[in-house]
């Protein structure tokens, strides 16, 4: 689309040319009528799938009773989420925003602040958001180099090489982040040793480990926290995406042998914990329990069978549903020719295509999607 078919919004995006004006499920109705399968779901955002009758209905009766009061003051499902949350981490506090980015923030602040120290330790092709703090840690230089100098000092090792931890990591270091999953970085799976040795880092160093779980959270990767999968507590996580269906919520969990970092005063959102959102994240905490998590882990592994079958396809990772498919092609070009066919992807880099549908698809339209796809890369 042409920077002047919208003169009014700024051009950060390189839209594609289509209008969206209703959702059902894993499917999207534009303004001109015709349907397309949605397996891009907001970037891993609508998990429950577009209209989900019990979060629709959480969030409407929640705002039929209040919007807004502010954080000066305490709201009922800002209370109750964070109960769930911290029952599902293990024991944690939380501190509640509006997106991942805002929420990468709030833990830099919070090692900040509890370690005294300034550094960070991150991947190389990590993706942590794109206010300057967020992207100051994310390790893909094409991202960072039109806005540096950044806040620092940020070291980068590389993902899966432990050796490299230790070199990244000194006296200075207050932060070790990792994504379980890089998602904008390729769908790169850490494995549970380079996370254990991540950890083992860490507390060496005497500084936190923050797993970014933005795109990794709430289901899925087949499990409610990826991390659960690779036998390490991280003393700092990091949600958002799919955490409320689709309504902006983020939010920072500190363990709660972590917590005590944060003092009123040290840090605030004026939208964070909304009570219409925080309404919506129950439900959603509600909805994705053993059974979805089961299913995700089952669909996610037929997905990833499918697509290896297509000759175009040289490499398939990912966990749950958040999948990659690395191509023997750029990926730019069949993202068009999918959005012509009625197929909603993504990319994750120059020749890695990222499926994310909604946890709740079912088998008929993985087979309608694997059709898609292998029509294109044929």
């Amino acid at each position: 689309m042409s920077r002047t078919a919208h003169p009014a919004v700024l051009p950060t995006y390189a839209r594609l040319d289509v209008t969206f004006v209703e959702g059902v499920g894993a499917w999207l109705v534009a303004d001109d009528g015709r349907t397309y399968l949605d397996f891009a779901a907001g970037i891993a955002v609508v998990g429950l799938g577009h209209g989900h009758a019990v979060v629709t209905a959480a969030a409407r009766e929640q705002l039929e009773r209040l919007w807004h009061v502010s954080n000066l003051y305490w709201t009922q499902p800002m209370s109750r989420l964070a109960e769930r949350l911290s029952e599902r981490f293990g024991g944690a506090e939380a501190f509640f925003c509006n997106s991942g980015a805002e929420s990468v923030e709030a833990a830099l602040k919070y090692a900040r602040k509890a370690t005294g120290r300034h550094a960070v330790l991150a991947l190389e092709g990590s993706f942590h958001g794109r206010t300057l703090g967020a992207l100051g840690v994310t390790g893909q230089p094409g991202k960072r180099a039109a806005f540096e100098p950044l806040p620092g000092p940020v070291r980068f090792a590389r993902p899966n090489d432990a050796e490299s931890l230790g070199a990244g990591v000194d006296h200075d270091t207050g932060l070790v982040l990792l994504e379980p999953v890089l998602g904008e970085g390729g769908v790169v799976p850490l494995t549970p040793e380079f996370i254990q040795a991540a950890a083992e880092v860490a507390a060496r160093a005497g500084a936190l480990l923050c797993l970014d779980e933005i795109q990794t959270g709430v289901g899925r990767t087949g499990t409610f926290f990826a991390f659960e999968q690779s036998g390490v507590r991280p003393d700092m996580v990091t949600l958002a995406k799919g955490l409320a269906n689709g309504l902006p919520l983020g939010c920072l969990l500190v363990a709660e042998e972590a917590v005590g970092g944060f003092e009123p005063g040290d840090h605030a959102s004026t939208f964070g914990g909304n009570p219409v959102a925080c309404a919506a994240a129950c439900a959603v905490c509600d909805a994705v329990d053993d059974d979805l998590l089961a299913r995700v882990r089952d669909v996610g592994a037929e997905l990833r069978t499918g697509l290896a079958r297509i000759q175009a396809v040289q490499d398939v990772r990912g966990a749950g549903l958040l999948i990659g498919a690395e191509l023997d092609r750029p990926a730019a070009p069949v993202v068009a020719e999918c959005l012509e066919r009625g197929l909603l992807v993504t990319s994750a880099g120059e020749r890695v295509l990222r499926l994310t549908p909604p946890l709740v698809i079912d088998r008929g339209d993985v087979d309608e999607a694997l059709d898609i796809l292998t029509e294109v890369l044929a």
